[in-house]
Protein backbone atom coordinates (compact mmCIF):
# COMPACT_ATOMS: atom_id res chain seq x y z
CA UNK A 1 0.00 0.00 0.00
CA UNK A 2 1.30 3.46 -0.89
CA UNK A 3 1.44 6.37 1.48
CA UNK A 4 -1.82 7.66 2.94
CA UNK A 5 -2.79 10.97 1.38
CA UNK A 6 -3.70 13.46 4.10
CA UNK A 7 -5.73 16.67 4.22
CA UNK A 8 -5.88 19.00 7.22
CA UNK A 9 -9.04 21.11 7.50
CA UNK A 10 -8.54 24.16 9.72
CA UNK A 11 -5.02 25.60 9.99
CA UNK A 12 -5.10 27.21 13.44
CA UNK A 13 -2.81 26.48 16.39
CA UNK A 14 -3.72 22.84 17.00
CA UNK A 15 -3.10 22.06 13.32
CA UNK A 16 0.15 23.99 13.26
CA UNK A 17 1.53 22.70 16.59
CA UNK A 18 0.31 19.13 16.35
CA UNK A 19 -1.38 17.66 13.30
CA UNK A 20 0.72 19.14 10.50
CA UNK A 21 4.05 18.55 12.24
CA UNK A 22 3.16 15.01 13.28
CA UNK A 23 1.89 14.05 9.82
CA UNK A 24 5.07 15.55 8.36
CA UNK A 25 7.16 13.39 10.71
CA UNK A 26 5.26 10.21 9.82
CA UNK A 27 6.82 8.52 6.79
CA UNK A 28 3.67 6.54 6.03
CA UNK A 29 1.70 9.60 4.96
CA UNK A 30 1.91 12.37 2.42
CA UNK A 31 0.40 15.74 3.29
CA UNK A 32 -1.39 16.77 0.09
CA UNK A 33 -3.99 19.38 1.05
CA UNK A 34 -4.77 21.99 3.70
CA UNK A 35 -7.87 24.12 4.12
CA UNK A 36 -8.69 27.28 6.02
CA UNK A 37 -11.36 29.94 5.43
CA UNK A 38 -8.58 32.50 5.94
CA UNK A 39 -6.98 32.34 2.49
CA UNK A 40 -3.71 33.92 3.55
CA UNK A 41 -3.30 31.39 6.36
CA UNK A 42 -4.21 28.48 4.07
CA UNK A 43 -1.60 29.62 1.53
CA UNK A 44 1.13 30.13 4.14
CA UNK A 45 0.59 26.71 5.67
CA UNK A 46 0.31 25.04 2.25
CA UNK A 47 3.60 26.57 1.18
CA UNK A 48 5.37 25.57 4.37
CA UNK A 49 4.22 21.94 4.10
CA UNK A 50 4.26 21.54 0.34
CA UNK A 51 0.51 20.94 0.06
CA UNK A 52 -2.32 22.34 -2.03
CA UNK A 53 -4.35 25.15 -0.40
CA UNK A 54 -8.15 25.28 -0.22
CA UNK A 55 -10.53 27.74 1.43
CA UNK A 56 -13.54 25.41 1.23
CA UNK A 57 -13.64 21.94 2.76
CA UNK A 58 -16.22 20.89 0.16
CA UNK A 59 -13.71 21.75 -2.58
CA UNK A 60 -10.96 19.87 -0.78
CA UNK A 61 -13.10 16.75 -0.43
CA UNK A 62 -14.18 16.98 -4.07
CA UNK A 63 -10.83 17.75 -5.69
CA UNK A 64 -7.99 16.58 -3.46
CA UNK A 65 -7.64 12.82 -3.53
CA UNK A 66 -7.29 12.33 0.20
CA UNK A 67 -7.54 9.09 2.17
CA UNK A 68 -7.74 10.77 5.57
CA UNK A 69 -8.44 14.21 7.00
CA UNK A 70 -7.87 15.90 10.33
CA UNK A 71 -10.71 18.24 11.34
CA UNK A 72 -9.12 21.10 13.31
CA UNK A 73 -11.83 23.74 12.94
CA UNK A 74 -13.91 25.62 15.53
CA UNK A 75 -16.12 23.22 17.50
CA UNK A 76 -19.40 24.02 15.76
CA UNK A 77 -17.98 22.75 12.44
CA UNK A 78 -16.60 19.45 13.74
CA UNK A 79 -19.74 17.43 13.03
CA UNK A 80 -20.74 18.81 9.61
CA UNK A 81 -17.20 18.54 8.21
CA UNK A 82 -16.53 15.10 9.71
CA UNK A 83 -19.83 13.78 8.33
CA UNK A 84 -19.13 15.25 4.88
CA UNK A 85 -15.69 13.63 4.84
CA UNK A 86 -16.96 10.24 6.03
CA UNK A 87 -19.74 10.37 3.41
CA UNK A 88 -17.04 11.06 0.82
CA UNK A 89 -15.28 7.85 1.88
CA UNK A 90 -12.50 9.54 3.85
CA UNK A 91 -11.20 8.47 7.30
CA UNK A 92 -11.52 11.24 9.92
CA UNK A 93 -9.45 12.32 12.91
CA UNK A 94 -11.53 14.99 14.64
CA UNK A 95 -10.39 17.36 17.36
CA UNK A 96 -12.21 17.44 20.68
CA UNK A 97 -14.89 18.08 21.79
CA UNK A 98 -16.17 15.97 18.91
CA UNK A 99 -19.46 17.86 18.58
CA UNK A 100 -21.75 20.39 20.26
CA UNK A 101 -24.59 17.96 21.03
CA UNK A 102 -25.33 14.28 21.46
CA UNK A 103 -27.38 14.34 18.23
CA UNK A 104 -24.38 15.59 16.25
CA UNK A 105 -22.09 13.00 17.86
CA UNK A 106 -24.55 10.22 16.99
CA UNK A 107 -24.77 11.43 13.39
CA UNK A 108 -20.96 11.32 13.13
CA UNK A 109 -20.86 7.76 14.49
CA UNK A 110 -23.62 6.71 12.08
CA UNK A 111 -21.74 8.25 9.13
CA UNK A 112 -18.59 6.32 10.10
CA UNK A 113 -20.56 3.07 10.32
CA UNK A 114 -22.27 3.63 7.00
CA UNK A 115 -19.09 4.53 5.14
CA UNK A 116 -16.99 1.82 6.80
CA UNK A 117 -14.35 4.47 7.49
CA UNK A 118 -12.53 5.22 10.74
CA UNK A 119 -13.59 8.07 13.00
CA UNK A 120 -11.17 8.89 15.82
CA UNK A 121 -11.42 11.75 18.32
CA UNK A 122 -8.10 13.39 19.27
CA UNK A 123 -8.18 12.74 23.02
CA UNK A 124 -4.43 12.75 23.57
CA UNK A 125 -4.52 12.18 27.35
CA UNK A 126 -4.98 8.44 26.80
CA UNK A 127 -1.56 8.31 25.18
CA UNK A 128 0.34 9.88 28.09
CA UNK A 129 2.63 7.18 29.58
CA UNK A 130 1.78 8.03 33.20
CA UNK A 131 -1.92 7.74 32.45
CA UNK A 132 -1.47 4.39 30.72
CA UNK A 133 0.60 3.07 33.64
CA UNK A 134 -2.00 4.26 36.18
CA UNK A 135 -4.74 2.49 34.21
CA UNK A 136 -2.71 -0.76 34.33
CA UNK A 137 -2.06 -0.47 38.07
CA UNK A 138 -5.78 0.11 38.78
CA UNK A 139 -6.99 -2.64 36.42
CA UNK A 140 -4.55 -5.16 37.93
CA UNK A 141 -5.98 -4.58 41.42
CA UNK A 142 -2.64 -3.34 42.74
CA UNK A 143 -4.23 -0.16 44.14
CA UNK A 144 -7.26 -1.98 45.55
CA UNK A 145 -10.64 -0.32 45.67
CA UNK A 146 -10.65 3.26 44.33
CA UNK A 147 -12.29 5.72 46.70
CA UNK A 148 -11.86 9.16 45.18
CA UNK A 149 -10.00 11.35 42.70
CA UNK A 150 -9.32 14.91 41.78
CA UNK A 151 -8.23 16.13 38.38
CA UNK A 152 -7.45 19.56 36.98
CA UNK A 153 -6.56 21.04 33.65
CA UNK A 154 -5.83 24.73 33.67
CA UNK A 155 -3.67 27.29 31.94
CA UNK A 156 -3.78 31.01 31.17
CA UNK A 157 -6.24 30.61 28.30
CA UNK A 158 -6.17 30.11 24.54
CA UNK A 159 -5.55 33.78 23.76
CA UNK A 160 -1.91 33.13 24.65
CA UNK A 161 -1.39 30.58 21.89
CA UNK A 162 -4.33 30.51 19.48
CA UNK A 163 -3.68 32.15 16.11
CA UNK A 164 -6.31 34.88 16.54
CA UNK A 165 -5.72 35.72 20.20
CA UNK A 166 -8.64 37.34 22.02
CA UNK A 167 -10.58 37.69 18.75
CA UNK A 168 -10.45 33.92 18.27
CA UNK A 169 -13.41 31.54 17.98
CA UNK A 170 -12.56 29.97 21.36
CA UNK A 171 -14.31 32.86 23.09
CA UNK A 172 -17.38 33.05 20.83
CA UNK A 173 -20.25 30.93 22.02
CA UNK A 174 -21.82 30.41 18.61
CA UNK A 175 -18.56 28.94 17.28
CA UNK A 176 -17.10 27.28 20.38
CA UNK A 177 -20.37 26.28 22.10
CA UNK A 178 -18.42 25.76 25.32
CA UNK A 179 -15.25 27.31 26.77
CA UNK A 180 -12.74 25.80 29.19
CA UNK A 181 -15.05 22.83 29.75
CA UNK A 182 -14.91 21.90 26.08
CA UNK A 183 -11.27 22.83 25.61
CA UNK A 184 -9.87 21.20 28.74
CA UNK A 185 -12.66 19.58 30.76
CA UNK A 186 -13.55 17.09 28.05
CA UNK A 187 -9.92 15.90 28.02
CA UNK A 188 -10.17 15.13 31.71
CA UNK A 189 -13.52 13.35 31.53
CA UNK A 190 -12.01 11.16 28.83
CA UNK A 191 -8.92 10.56 30.96
CA UNK A 192 -10.95 9.60 34.05
CA UNK A 193 -13.12 7.18 32.08
CA UNK A 194 -9.98 5.63 30.59
CA UNK A 195 -7.87 5.40 33.75
CA UNK A 196 -10.66 4.26 36.09
CA UNK A 197 -12.15 1.91 33.50
CA UNK A 198 -15.65 3.07 34.45
CA UNK A 199 -18.35 5.37 33.16
CA UNK A 200 -19.27 8.60 34.94
CA UNK A 201 -22.98 8.47 35.80
CA UNK A 202 -23.75 11.65 37.77
CA UNK A 203 -22.49 15.21 37.56
CA UNK A 204 -22.91 18.38 39.59
CA UNK A 205 -21.20 21.51 38.30
CA UNK A 206 -20.53 25.20 38.61
CA UNK A 207 -19.54 26.68 35.25
CA UNK A 208 -18.59 30.36 35.29
CA UNK A 209 -17.07 33.18 33.25
CA UNK A 210 -14.99 35.00 35.81
CA UNK A 211 -11.61 35.79 34.28
CA UNK A 212 -12.19 36.83 30.66
CA UNK A 213 -14.49 39.86 30.40
CA UNK A 214 -14.30 39.65 26.60
CA UNK A 215 -15.53 36.04 26.43
CA UNK A 216 -19.07 34.74 26.21
CA UNK A 217 -18.09 31.19 27.17
CA UNK A 218 -17.02 29.65 30.47
CA UNK A 219 -13.45 30.05 31.71
CA UNK A 220 -13.69 28.35 35.11
CA UNK A 221 -15.59 25.20 35.93
CA UNK A 222 -15.60 22.83 38.88
CA UNK A 223 -17.52 19.57 38.69
CA UNK A 224 -18.29 16.80 41.14
CA UNK A 225 -18.45 13.43 39.41
CA UNK A 226 -19.67 10.00 40.45
CA UNK A 227 -18.83 6.78 38.62
CA UNK A 228 -20.95 3.66 38.20
CA UNK A 229 -19.25 1.88 41.13
CA UNK A 230 -19.65 4.94 43.36
CA UNK A 231 -16.20 6.56 43.11
CA UNK A 232 -16.59 10.31 43.67
CA UNK A 233 -14.22 13.10 42.80
CA UNK A 234 -13.72 16.55 41.35
CA UNK A 235 -12.73 17.94 37.98
CA UNK A 236 -11.58 21.53 37.50
CA UNK A 237 -11.15 23.14 34.10
CA UNK A 238 -9.77 26.65 33.90
CA UNK A 239 -8.40 29.31 31.60
CA UNK A 240 -7.39 31.37 34.63
CA UNK A 241 -4.24 29.62 35.91
CA UNK A 242 -2.02 32.58 35.15
CA UNK A 243 1.48 31.21 35.71
CA UNK A 244 2.03 27.47 35.54
CA UNK A 245 -0.19 25.03 33.69
CA UNK A 246 -1.78 22.33 35.86
CA UNK A 247 -2.58 19.01 34.22
CA UNK A 248 -2.53 16.78 37.28
CA UNK A 249 -4.72 13.94 38.49
CA UNK A 250 -4.67 12.29 41.92
CA UNK A 251 -6.40 8.99 42.54
CA UNK A 252 -7.04 7.81 46.09
CA UNK A 253 -7.21 4.04 46.46
CA UNK A 254 -7.37 1.51 49.24
CA UNK A 255 -3.70 0.51 49.00
CA UNK A 256 -2.10 3.59 47.48
CA UNK A 257 -2.45 7.13 46.21
CA UNK A 258 -1.51 7.72 42.57
CA UNK A 259 -0.20 11.14 41.61
CA UNK A 260 -0.24 11.66 37.85
CA UNK A 261 1.63 14.59 36.29
CA UNK A 262 1.69 16.22 39.71
CA UNK A 263 5.43 16.16 40.35
CA UNK A 264 7.81 18.09 38.07
CA UNK A 265 10.24 15.19 37.58
CA UNK A 266 8.27 12.02 38.28
CA UNK A 267 5.30 11.73 35.94
CA UNK A 268 3.71 9.10 38.17
CA UNK A 269 4.22 8.83 41.93
CA UNK A 270 2.67 5.89 43.77
CA UNK A 271 2.45 6.40 47.55
CA UNK A 272 1.58 3.08 49.19
CA UNK A 273 -0.29 2.92 52.49
CA UNK A 274 2.70 1.18 54.12
CA UNK A 275 4.87 4.24 53.47
CA UNK A 276 6.63 2.93 50.37
CA UNK A 277 6.86 5.37 47.47
CA UNK A 278 7.54 4.39 43.87
CA UNK A 279 8.50 7.09 41.37
CA UNK A 280 8.10 6.61 37.64
CA UNK A 281 9.87 8.91 35.19
CA UNK A 282 7.90 8.10 32.07
CA UNK A 283 8.52 11.23 30.02
CA UNK A 284 6.73 14.54 30.19
CA UNK A 285 3.12 15.07 29.19
CA UNK A 286 2.70 16.79 25.83
CA UNK A 287 2.23 20.53 26.10
CA UNK A 288 3.09 23.62 24.16
CA UNK A 289 5.52 24.65 26.90
CA UNK A 290 9.21 24.25 26.21
CA UNK A 291 10.27 20.85 27.48
CA UNK A 292 6.84 19.31 26.95
CA UNK A 293 6.51 16.28 24.72
CA UNK A 294 6.54 17.26 21.08
CA UNK A 295 4.42 14.34 19.94
CA UNK A 296 0.94 13.53 21.14
CA UNK A 297 1.00 9.98 19.64
CA UNK A 298 -2.52 10.65 18.38
CA UNK A 299 -1.62 11.08 14.72
CA UNK A 300 0.66 8.05 14.57
CA UNK A 301 -1.98 5.90 16.26
CA UNK A 302 -4.66 7.13 13.84
CA UNK A 303 -2.44 6.44 10.82
CA UNK A 304 -1.68 2.92 12.11
CA UNK A 305 -5.39 2.27 12.73
CA UNK A 306 -6.18 3.15 9.12
CA UNK A 307 -3.24 1.25 7.60
CA UNK A 308 -3.89 -1.92 9.64
CA UNK A 309 -7.68 -1.57 9.63
CA UNK A 310 -7.90 -1.59 13.42
CA UNK A 311 -10.34 0.17 15.71
CA UNK A 312 -8.63 3.32 17.06
CA UNK A 313 -8.23 3.76 20.82
CA UNK A 314 -10.71 6.67 20.81
CA UNK A 315 -13.48 5.93 18.28
CA UNK A 316 -16.58 8.13 17.95
CA UNK A 317 -18.46 6.21 20.65
CA UNK A 318 -15.75 7.00 23.21
CA UNK A 319 -15.65 10.65 22.17
CA UNK A 320 -19.42 10.82 22.63
CA UNK A 321 -19.33 9.33 26.13
CA UNK A 322 -16.76 11.94 27.20
CA UNK A 323 -18.80 14.71 25.57
CA UNK A 324 -21.93 13.57 27.41
CA UNK A 325 -20.28 14.24 30.77
CA UNK A 326 -19.61 17.84 29.65
CA UNK A 327 -23.20 18.23 28.43
CA UNK A 328 -24.42 16.97 31.82
CA UNK A 329 -22.14 19.47 33.60
CA UNK A 330 -23.59 22.34 31.56
CA UNK A 331 -27.11 21.15 32.33
CA UNK A 332 -26.30 20.85 36.03
CA UNK A 333 -25.02 24.43 36.09
CA UNK A 334 -28.21 25.64 34.39
CA UNK A 335 -30.67 23.67 36.50
CA UNK A 336 -28.72 23.71 39.79
CA UNK A 337 -29.44 19.97 40.00
CA UNK A 338 -27.32 16.85 39.96
CA UNK A 339 -27.66 15.46 36.44
CA UNK A 340 -27.60 11.80 35.43
CA UNK A 341 -25.35 11.28 32.41
CA UNK A 342 -26.95 9.81 29.28
CA UNK A 343 -30.44 10.69 30.32
CA UNK A 344 -30.27 14.31 29.32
Amino acid sequence: MGKLRVGVIGCGSIAQHRHLLEYKANNQVELVAVCDINEERANQVAEKFGAAAYTSYEELLKNAEVDVVSVCTPNYLHAPISIAALNAGVHVLCEKPMATSKQEAKAMIAAAKESGKKLMIAHNQRFVPSHQKARQLIASGEIGKIYSFRTAFGHGGPEGWSVEGKEGWFFQKEKAFVGAMGDLGVHKTDLLRYVLGEEIVEVGAFVETSAKEFADVDDNAVCVLKTESGIIGTLAASWAYVSKEDNSTIIYGEKAILRLEDDPTNSLVVQYSNGEVVNYQLGKIQSNDAGGQRTSHVINHFVDSVLHDQEPLVPGEEGMKSLEVILAALESNETKQIVRVREQ
